[in-house]
């Protein structure tokens, strides 16, 4: 080929390059100027749907499983690790695993999985026959160290169900809850799972779809299995104890990613200007999957077309501050810095609740990754920004035209207000411009109506404020019907409002959540809630 032409085809490419790269900002310009100029508070938000995620299992993010009916060479793919003496023995007949003794008792650690602290385990049991216990257990691969969640049976029925932590090979915990009443007459297989939060874990029974809490337990005091070099040598298991002549039926085990029982704190990911991703159709959100206490969330990441109510859950993101340890923060705020490429964002530190021996501060953190953190199980590392005391919910914009970071949170004092800082770094340096507010704030916002920003936040007063930016000036408040919360409990919601491009049939949408616990989650508990999706169109009021 002439060099003549080889320049040639190399010219048409940049050129190509260049007109898809303009193409691309064009299209994020002709999205931000189709936006309705209008003032927030002339926008009514009309309530569409509502979802509440309790270990839907069309939403799990598989991490190991064990499927009797797929099993070729069972000792092979699953290999008994246990010790004892005297073994069981194992069958798999019409898609179910059988584990029996003969005429002594027996005992059975079965793998199936790596573990990983912030995942859900859980095990379908078919039927008992005689007496003895089974569940799922977690052991370390290097040391005497457990941790399991047992069924016991006695007579082929459930009886109770137990949690016992092993260290160094002294059991250093055991709880027995009774088996719930409500399933006495259970008679079809259910669910033992195991939720899971890196230093604490949830225990439910499922029967026919629905979920029991059974009880829970906090293991942090035992081992940190927050560290690395810890929770990777854990391995994932079915364990059995089996008294003389009994057997148990697996139905099948797995480890997942699960939104668990109750979501919270939705938040759109965004570019640095505060400008919603929408890729292929798709809003991508950061969505707090809530575990328990303050300890216990961790944070999820979902997606939405904003054109329906497809919520799907895509992964899970966790924090390493550099000191070994993985960790669950949440109410994140993430965005795509489009010159380095980079995903970067802020986050509130709960995790430092985790482990009362550490006196761990909680404070805003910086986050940061080269890889792409919205699907699957992701790392993000993590600084404190630099801003001192408790503060919670921040969300950050990149100001244009005065070349500044803006960043609105929390501020905690007698209680959370808002207020708004200043910084010419995204990850430090920040100032007070404005603020505290006089009112109770929560789920911090800043977002663009038409050319004009706006300040927002939720509130212990059953209200949805708009402030002006970045001043905070009282403006109005957010007009919804059917709104998430009653008049005895909810309130302190989060408004995630995002303006939608030509071609939805509404220019704005909301995505909020409802402060409602799972039932039987002890106080303090934080276990909310359901997803909300509003649609927004202006007020006509010659209609």
């Amino acid at each position: 080929m002439p060099i003549e032409l080889k320049f040639y085809v190399s010219y048409r490419a940049l050129l190509m390059f260049a007109a898809i790269a303009i193409f691309d900002a064009s299209l994020v310009t002709a999205q931000q100027d189709a936006r309705p100029k209008m003032h927030p508070s002339e926008i009514q938000f009309h309530r569409q749907a509502v979802r509440r995620m309790v270990f839907d299992p069309s939403q799990a993010i598989p991490l190991s499983t064990l499927d009797p009916s797929k099993v070729v060479s069972f000792d092979l793919m699953h290999p008994e690790l246990s010790q004892a003496k005297e073994k069981v023995n194992c069958s798999i007949d019409g898609g179910a695993l059988t584990i029996a003794s003969t005429d002594k008792a027996a005992e059975s650690f079965r793998w199936f999985g790596g573990f990983n602290p912030f995942a859900t385990y859980e095990v379908t049991i078919g039927s008992f026959t005689g007496t003895g216990s089974t569940g799922l257990s977690f052991q370390d691969s290097e040391k005497p160290n457990s941790l399991s969640a047992d069924v016991m049976f006695a007579d082929g029925k459930p009886v109770a169900i137990t949690w016992h932590v092993v260290r160094d090979s002294l059991e250093v915990d055991r709880v027995r809850w009774q088996w719930p009443a409500e399933l006495d007459d259970l008679s079809a297989p259910f669910v033992l799972r195991a939720q899971f939060s890196a230093v604490g874990v949830n225990v439910f029974v499922e029967s026919e779809g629905r979920s029991l809490l059974v009880g829970y337990a906090d293991f942090a005091q035992h081992f940190d299995l927050r560290k690395q070099s810890r929770f990777t040598r854990f391995q994932s298991g079915i364990s059995s104890q089996l008294q003389p002549k009994s057997y148990v039926e697996i139905l099948g085990a797995a480890g997942v990613l699960s939104p668990g029982s109750g979501q919270a704190d939705l938040r759109a990911i965004t570019d640095e200007n505060g400008v919603p991703l929408l890729e292929d159709g798709r809003i991508w959100l950061t969505i707090t999957l809530r575990g328990r206490a303050l300890p216990h969330p961790t944070q999820g990441v979902f997606s939405l077309n904003p054109s329906v109510f497809d919520l799907r859950f895509e992964g899970m993101i966790v924090f390493d501050m550099g000191d070994g340890r993985l960790r669950n923060e949440l109410a994140s705020h993430l965005f795509r810095d489009s010159e380095s490429g980079q995903w970067r964002g802020w986050t509130t530190g709960f995790s430092a609740f985790g482990n009362d021996a550490d006196k761990e501060a909680k404070s805003i953190l910086a986050v940061w990754s080269s890889t792409d953190p919205r699907r699957g199980f992701s790392v993000m590392k993590a600084k404190p920004v630099g801003i001192e005391g408790a503060h919670e919910d921040p969300h950050c914009i990149y100001d244009s035209e005065v070349k500044k970071w803006r960043l609105l949170l929390c501020e905690h004092g007698k209680k959370y207000q808002a207020a708004m800082w200043e910084s010419d770094h995204w990850d430090h340096g920040f100032e007070r411009i404005a603020g505290p507010v006089d009112v109770d704030s929560t789920g911090t916002l800043i977002q663009k109506f038409g050319d004009t920003r706006y300040a927002l936040f939720g509130s212990a007063d059953r209200k949805v404020y708009v402030r002006s930016y970045p001043d905070l000036q009282p403006i109005g408040e957010l007009k919804m019907d059917l709104p998430p919360w009653k008049n005895d409990h909810g309130t302190r919601i989060w408004p995630n409002v995002i303006p939608m491009p030509e071609g939805y049939s509404a220019p704005f949408i909301a995505l909020m959540m409802d402060r409602a616990n799972f039932p039987g989650m002890p106080k303090p508990n934080w276990t909310y809630g359901a997803m909300y999706l509003y649609h927004g169109y202006p007020i006509h009021y010659d209609d």
